[in-house]
């Protein structure tokens, strides 16, 4: 089986993060979404992926690359004209030879067991599998009904509030048999949740929500992101974190330089390359990215610092996110969800 990644998406409720970086490379635990997502398609087997690309397709392409170094085969279809998440696996078609195929978001952190879902669909004899997640007060995305055979009878695309009729939310992993294809326009901007799956609906095809046990969270703004870091830190998502568990729920990235007299306080994450000094102290719920200084008296709690990041001396920092190449400088107090993104010169 093949799947589709789609990662052409501007990422606007991430700004001002996703100005420099495309939405699957903004970094969960010191890793970009994307690679646990890939990550778990080599898991199940799952080893000839196509991503789609538009904004900063570049670095996209530079950080995946070929896909050996997860065991894959990775093609790319850079779409200059956004054609819609169904009307860009439209666009590729010839690339499934008419087997059936998955589609995956490529900045949804989960680590959805797919070969499960793959026997659900085969069993049912479905057209098409939606995996669905129970969710608590929540409703951005599509919401589904279905009976207890799991065969949806209800779908609508992120309602309003008197529409809603479910907390179970469309994640956005599909899984079709070719023959669905034939029910998308070709070189039209066409949309699964709005259009496709209300027309296969309405056609009474055999459709199936897979109900997801797994962990999934959709990293597309900014309190989802807090939210995704913060699991995995406290061993929520079925993840390998990078670095060595120095002690309980402290992680480290080799080569790294932390003071004897810097606080570490778990669940936190050090990156390579990081530089932290004496008296300085980091956690709970921190992640410092790679090649980051941390110095004197600087105290971060529950931040976020991508990579290239200084925190100079007697800083202090609460609930914050630091872009890439940020400078915070002396002395400052920051608090409460700031977002810093100031580049050094």
């Amino acid at each position: 089986m093949k799947a589709m990644l789609l990662a052409a998406g501007a990422g606007t409720r991430l700004r001002p993060l996703t100005y420099q970086i495309p939405k699957p490379l903004i970094p969960v635990a010191n890793r970009p979404v994307i690679h646990y997502v890939l990550d778990n398609l080599s898991r199940h087997g799952i080893k000839e992926i196509m991503i789609n690309l538009s904004a900063h397709a570049d670095q996209i392409r530079s950080y995946c690359g070929n896909g050996s170094q997860w065991g894959l085969r990775l093609h790319y279809s850079h779409e200059t004209t956004l054609l819609g998440t169904a009307g860009g696996v439209k666009n590729v078609e010839d690339f499934f030879k008419g087997e059936p195929f998955l589609v995956m978001s490529g900045d949804g952190l989960s680590d959805i067991d797919l070969s499960d879902m793959i026997a659900f669909h085969n069993k049912k004899r479905a057209l098409g599998t939606i995996a669905v997640k129970s969710v608590d007060s929540r409703f951005e995305y599509g919401v589904t009904l279905s009976d207890k055979s799991g065969r949806i009878k209800k779908f609508i695309e992120k309602p309003s509030w008197g529409e809603i009729f479910s907390n179970t939310v469309n994640t956005g992993i599909y899984l079709f048999e070719p023959e669905a294809l034939r029910y998308i326009p070709k070189g039209q901007i066409y949309d699964f949740g709005h259009q496709l799956w209300p027309k296969l609906l309405k056609l009474k095809k055999p459709i199936y929500a897979y109900n997801l046990k797994s962990y999934w969270t959709d990293v597309g703004n900014l309190a989802e992101y807090r939210k995704s870091q913060i699991d995995c830190l406290d061993g929520k998502v079925d993840i390998a974190l990078p670095g060595r568990q120095v002690l309980k729920g402290i992680w480290v990235e080799e080569p790294a330089s932390v003071s004897p007299e810097a606080v570490l306080k778990a669940p936190c994450l050090i990156g390579k390359n990081v530089q932290i000094s004496a008296y300085a102290e980091i956690g709970p719920y921190s992640v410092i990215g790679s090649n980051s200084k941390i110095c004197s008296r600087a105290v971060l709690k529950n931040c976020m610092l991508f990579d290239n990041v200084v925190v100079e001396k007697e800083a202090h920092l609460s609930n914050c996110i630091l872009g890439p190449n940020s400078v915070v400088k002396e002395s400052i107090n920051a608090y409460e969800a700031a977002v810093l993104n100031m580049p050094q010169q």
